[in-house]
C-alpha cells in the first residue's frame, strides 16, 4: 500500500477511502462504529487509517450535519470516586451505539448552572447531554432544544448521592441477617449528615432495631472520619455487650476494626462488623469485610440509555428494575462468641 497523502497536508477521508478501495460512507461508518462491516474491510480502513496518519475533523463533522459521535456526562463539581464507576458504565453503554462519551464537570454557582449546559448544548461538538445532578431550569426547556438533553438524578450539586444512590433500605437486610446469627446489641457508626444517604443509613438503622424489638446501644457520629470511628470503639463500655456494628461506609469500618483490634477483640468471634461500598480494600482485609456493593456502572447505562433513546439510537438496552445495592458477606461477620 503506497501513501497518497502530500508532506504537510492534513489527510482526508476521500484520501482514506482511496488508499482502502472503499466508498468515504464506508470509512465514515466504520469511524463511528465498525459494528456488522466485513473483518477484511475493516483491516483495509484501519491500515489506511494508520498509513495517512487519518485524524477526524469533529468540529467540521458538527457544522456539516452535527454528527460527532460524542456524548457529554455533566457531573457536578465533587470527588466522589463513584463517579469513575459510573462513567465506566456510560462509557459501555454509548460505545455499544458508536458513541465516545465525555465527563465535563460543572463548576460556578448552582443557580447559573444551567447556563454553562446551554452552552455546552450549542457548542457543536455534542450530539447529546446527560446530566447526573438535578438542573430545573434545563429539564424545562429540554424540549425546545436542538441538542437532546436527559437528566438522571443521582447527585447533588456537591457531588453528595441522592435519589437511587441515598436509597438505604438495605441496611434493614444487614440488621436483619446478623440477628438471624444471634447478634442482640447493636452500634451505628455514621457518616456525615450533610449527605443524603448517611442521614438515611441512620435513619433505617434505628427503625429496624426498633422494628425487630433489637437494642442499639447507640450512634457514632464520625463525619466520614475513621479516626472518629476508632476512637468510638475505643470508648464502648463492654457493660453495654455490644456484638455487631454497622458502619456507614467500608473507610469507617476500618476505623471500627482497628479499634476492635486495640481493644483485644477478635472480629468476628467478639465483634461483627460491616462497610458500604464494597472496595477492593475492605474485601483484602483480613477478615475479609462484610459489605453493601452498589452498581454504579448500572447508573452510567441506564443514563446514556435513556439519553440514546432520546437521540432514537436503535434499540436500546432496558435496565432491570431492581435495586442498585446487593450485601456481599465476608468473614469480618458471624455469630457472636463463636470460637
Amino acid at each position: 500500500m503506497s501513501t497518497a497523502q502530500r508532506p504537510g497536508k492534513r489527510a482526508t477521508i476521500i484520501e482514506v477511502a482511496k488508499l482502502a478501495g472503499v466508498s468515504h460512507q464506508t470509512v465514515s461508518r466504520y469511524l463511528r462504529s465498525d459494528g456488522g462491516m466485513r473483518e477484511e474491510t475493516r483491516d483495509r480502513i484501519r491500515a489506511a487509517v494508520e498509513e495517512l496518519g487519518y485524524r477526524p475533523n469533529i468540529a467540521a463533522r458538527a457544522m456539516r450535519d452535527r454528527r460527532t459521535g460524542r456524548l457529554a456526562l455533566l457531573l457536578p463539581k465533587g470527588g466522589a470516586i463513584s463517579s469513575l464507576e459510573v462513567l465506566e458504565g456510560a462509557t459501555e453503554a454509548a460505545g455499544a451505539h458508536g458513541y465516545v462519551v465525555e465527563a465535563v464537570t460543572l463548576g460556578g454557582e448552582p443557580q447559573s448552572r444551567h447556563l454553562r449546559v446551554l452552552e455546552l448544548a450549542d457548542c457543536g461538538l455534542f450530539e447529546g447531554l446527560v446530566s447526573l445532578s438535578p438542573i430545573p431550569e434545563i429539564e424545562r426547556l429540554g424540549p425546545t432544544l436542538q441538542t437532546p438533553i436527559a437528566v438522571e438524578t443521582q447527585y447533588d450539586e456537591s457531588m453528595r448521592g441522592i435519589g437511587d444512590l441515598a436509597d438505604a433500605s438495605i441496611v434493614s437486610e444487614l440488621v436483619q441477617g446478623l440477628a438471624r446469627l444471634g447478634h442482640r446489641t447493636f452500634v451505628h457508626v455514621a457518616g456525615n449528615y450533610t449527605n443524603t444517604s448517611a442521614r438515611e443509613r441512620r435513619d433505617v438503622y434505628l427503625k429496624t432495631i426498633e422494628r425487630l424489638g433489637l437494642r442499639s446501644a447507640g450512634v457514632i457520629e464520625t463525619g466520614w472520619d475513621p479516626e472518629r470511628a476508632r476512637a468510638g470503639v475505643l470508648d464502648l463500655s463492654a457493660a453495654d455487650g455490644v456484638t455487631a456494628v454497622i458502619a456507614a461506609n467500608d473507610q469507617l469500618a476500618a476505623g471500627v476494626v482497628r479499634g476492635a483490634v486495640e481493644r483485644g477483640w477478635r472480629v468476628p468471634e467478639d465483634l461483627s462488623v460491616t462497610g458500604w461500598d464494597n472496595t477492593v480494600v475492605g474485601a483484602m482485609l483480613p477478615p475479609g469485610l462484610t459489605s453493601v456493593s452498589v452498581d454504579f456502572h448500572r447508573i452510567g447505562r441506564r443514563a446514556i440509555n435513556r439519553l440514546l433513546a432520546l437521540l432514537g439510537a436503535g434499540q436500546v438496552e432496558v435496565e432491570p428494575d431492581a435495586p442498585l445495592t446487593e450485601i456481599v458477606w465476608r468473614g469480618s461477620t458471624g455469630p457472636p462468641g463463636s470460637p
